[in-house]
């Protein structure tokens, strides 16, 4: 049987096969499941080399906390992230963990970031929280952003950013968590979870620079393929380039922010083959925006990225 989950099965192979077999392991045949999709309890990780995740708020709309952490522990998911630590102990029930924790922060997180200095004393604050009770429940990570440009130069919020990093990052390495400065993309302007207009970091060699600039190894990248896809391609050679400092992933087809299937740019295997030869051993959040069935769509994601 053709394990590729991209690749369209034939009328002669499943007359070949069996039409019952294919189904009894969900097969995927173009894009979507053959079978009973929308079930709960298949797992649909085998391998298990990529440690995988799944990313609340893109699940919101459809499923409670509970049934996320259901469909996570079907699915063969370790963590389910960017949840809040009131949160925590449901994720417990279930023997998952946080894979990467929010900061308490009303409205959007990413529009006031480290970049103004002015920020810097509340944001500190709840950055440093975030860090202590993620070091209790056993989170690997807290996520950060550059905030938006504002009236910072790109030198002077990289230098404000450096600077706020720095008095986190003693209590990162002394907990034992990793700070995960997220790049997202500036283009993308027609849905307001699709890009971010006026995000500063919104390049990889620039978060890099900050955080080359840090010098700290707890304050790391979060390296979202899909953000990474629409500012500046070629995602192999820059996971190849940000080795050992990418702290987490973040998955989602381009262009649209969608599924992970074939009407979408992204070759989802060998990416995560990447990961895997540059010894990445963090997680994969699954981040994508459901546009139809949302558990087949998340259990295709999670089979297309099990290389």
């Amino acid at each position: 049987m053709n394990s590729d989950p991209y690749k369209k099965i034939s009328r002669r192979g499943l007359i070949k096969g069996g039409v019952a077999g294919l189904a009894s392991v969900g097969t995927l045949a173009g894009g979507a499941m053959v079978g009973c999709a929308s079930q709960p309890g298949q797992a649909g990780i085998r391998k298990g080399n990529i440690r995988q995740s799944v990313v609340s708020w893109c699940y919101a709309k459809h499923w409670s906390i509970r049934e996320t952490c259901q469909h996570a522990k079907g699915l063969g998911c370790e963590s389910v992230e960017l949840v809040s630590s009131n949160h925590w102990p449901v994720l417990q029930e279930y023997g998952l963990t946080c894979a990467i924790s929010p900061i308490a922060v009303e409205g959007k997180p990413f529009i006031k970031g480290f970049n103004n200095p002015e920020y810097h004393p509340w944001l500190i604050e709840v950055t440093q929280k975030a860090i202590d009770e993620s070091a209790d429940f056993g989170c690997p990570n807290v996520i950060a952003f550059t905030g938006f440009s504002e009236n910072f130069s790109p030198e002077d919020g990289a230098r404000n950013c450096i600077e706020g990093f720095k008095k986190v990052a003693g209590n990162a390495e002394k907990k034992g968590v990793n700070v995960c400065l997220e790049m997202l993309n500036s283009r993308v302007g027609d849905h307001p979870d699709k890009g971010h207009p006026g995000y500063q970091g919104d390049h990889i060699d620039y978060c890099m620079e900050i955080l080359n600039s840090v010098g700290s190894p707890r304050v790391k990248l979060l390296f979202d393929i899909y953000h990474v896809q629409v500012m500046d391609g070629d995602v192999i050679q820059r996971i190849k380039q940000c080795g050992d400092m990418i702290g987490h992933v973040h998955t989602a087809g381009n262009p649209g922010r969608g599924e992970l299937n074939q009407e979408q740019e992204l070759n989802y295997p060998p990416i995560m083959q990447a990961l895997l030869d540059i010894k990445y051993q963090g997680f994969v959040g699954q981040e994508f925006i459901p546009t139809g069935d949302p558990l087949a769509g998340l259990r295709q994601a999670v089979e297309i990225c099990d290389v």
